[in-house]
């Protein structure tokens, strides 16, 4: 495992060594790490955990972490020394990989002593945020794209090896089938998948002499790239005979691979000729600069397409490159009494939720969808033999009454007192709780372009702590 310790930005470093002069080291704080709306999805998929936890597990300063930060002459040696033994202690509250969560819902709630909680802030918002994010695209490419499957294909577009490996895993969780990420597969338990480049068909001969050699080398598996000369003059008929010439030894092709033109026409065309030369079981493979946006366009068009393979547009979140995930202190704890604390901004979308929290989803008894979710404090619980009234986060007029209904609490312990207590499941098995929590979401939540708005309310006693601590605030620094 790597030592990320150092991956901080260095003000939390220079704040930790004022907590260690003034006496505030040991001082327990919590910290929300939650995200802002943003415009392309109204929800995200919790993505990212799972090096979260490695992380954590390993987190100590090296003697030459410690002699770097000392040759930086921002500490002295009594702090330098107390580095020496430095490890994670707290506890941390997460969503499972593959959560449903919602603006200002926190994925991660930590609880530590403040140096502690304070230097993990840069690290566990890279990897939480990038992870997120990139589970969150694929969901909407693999929402466009069904009944297709989507293969993760952007390796080589990615911003560097960890975005390629852990952007991929992500993009599993979000519902893609697989990986040509061959590192990710082995990390993570995944088949990679791939065929072979327009390279293999330009270094034999003629095309034809191309696709029966691949066909003698995988003759169970092959899939052909028809668009190196003449997708339809050329590649789809030279494809057409090498399929032939499988079926005859007693093989079954797999497909065409598209990677350029109008995938639209040419599926369509190929679909014809494929089906007309006997092919009908074969299936098109298409891919080249593809998101969601482009799915539902050719799906309009009506394009014969039965896999996806989506690399830049998703391995980037092109159209949304950032997560706007933040790491916020909620609450202080001083001679065993609680002192919530919350940001108070001009700006009311940076304005933050006190206390220690926790969320509630609430379902329909009956159809089992989810009706809203009540960010509530810890300790809170919910009565579901009575109505239940929840109320919107500032306008406070709107209402709404549920009855026959059960809730589930969305968090998990994942490190009490500093050991680790949760163990991530395997990646597919993250995959189908991706999927279960979006089948338990109205399909109008779901909607890719303008979608209904879903109701995350505050509590009665969580907005009412708000409001006072605002009204304090306000009164103290007039």
């Amino acid at each position: 495992m790597r030592n990320l310790t150092l991956l901080t930005d260095f003000y939390e470093l220079t704040m930790m060594y004022g907590y260690f002069l003034h006496g505030k080291k040991d001082q327990v704080a919590t910290f929300d790490l939650f995200f802002r709306p943003f415009e392309e999805s109204s929800f995200c998929i919790a993505a990212g955990l799972d090096q979260a936890i490695e992380y954590i597990n390993n987190l100590h300063f090296t003697d030459d972490d410690i002699q770097y930060l000392r040759e930086t002459k921002a500490f002295n040696d009594d702090f330098l020394n107390w580095l020496k033994n430095f490890k994670f202690t707290g506890t941390i509250r997460a969503v499972p990989e593959g959560t449903v969560v919602y603006p200002y819902e926190p994925m991660l709630i930590i609880t530590a002593p403040i140096c502690e909680a304070q230097l993990i802030e840069p690290a566990l918002l890279n990897i939480i945020n990038f992870q997120t994010l990139i589970a969150t695209k694929a969901r909407r490419v693999c929402h466009a794209a069904y009944p297709a499957s989507v293969l993760e294909f952007g390796l080589r577009r990615a911003q560097g090896p960890d975005a390629a490996i852990y952007g991929a895993r992500a993009a599993v969780i979000g519902g893609c089938t697989s990986t040509s990420n061959v590192l990710c597969a082995q990390m993570f338990g995944l088949p990679p998948k791939g065929t072979h480049a327009h390279s293999w068909v330009m270094s034999y001969p003629t095309e034809l002499d191309a696709f029966m050699a691949y066909a003698d080398t995988y003759p169970n598996n092959t899939l052909l790239l028809v668009d190196t000369y003449d997708t339809l003059r050329s590649g789809v008929p030279n494809a057409i005979k090498t399929f032939d010439y499988l079926k005859s030894k007693g093989y079954q092709p797999i497909g065409i691979r598209l990677d350029s033109g109008d995938l639209a026409y040419l599926s369509k065309e190929a679909r014809k000729m494929l089906d007309e030369a006997g092919h009908s079981d074969c299936k098109i493979f298409a891919s080249s600069d593809i998101d969601e946006y482009v799915v539902q366009a050719l799906k309009q068009q009506g394009a014969c397409i039965d896999i996806y393979g989506v690399g830049t547009k998703m391995i980037t979140s092109n159209n949304t490159p950032s997560l706007g995930g933040v790491y916020k202190l909620s609450n202080l704890l001083d001679n065993g009494v609680n002192y919530p604390k919350m940001k108070i901004s001009d700006n009311p979308i940076k304005v933050t939720n006190p206390g220690i929290k926790t969320v509630f989803r609430i379902f329909d008894s009956l159809s089992g969808k989810a009706l809203a979710d009540l960010i509530a404090l810890q300790g809170e619980t919910i009565d579901t033999s009575k109505p239940l009234t929840i109320t919107h986060p500032t306008e406070r007029w709107m209402q709404k009454t549920i009855t026959n209904f059960h809730v589930e609490e969305l968090y998990v312990d994942v490190f009490v007192d500093g050991k680790q207590v949760y163990t991530s499941p395997d990646v597919y098995t993250l995959q189908a709780n991706c999927q279960r929590n979006l089948d338990r979401l109205w399909p109008e939540y779901r909607r890719l372009s303008q979608p209904h708005n879903y109701k995350v309310d505050l509590s009665d006693k969580l907005y009412q702590l708000k409001q006072t601590i605002i009204a304090q605030e306000l009164s103290q620094n007039k």
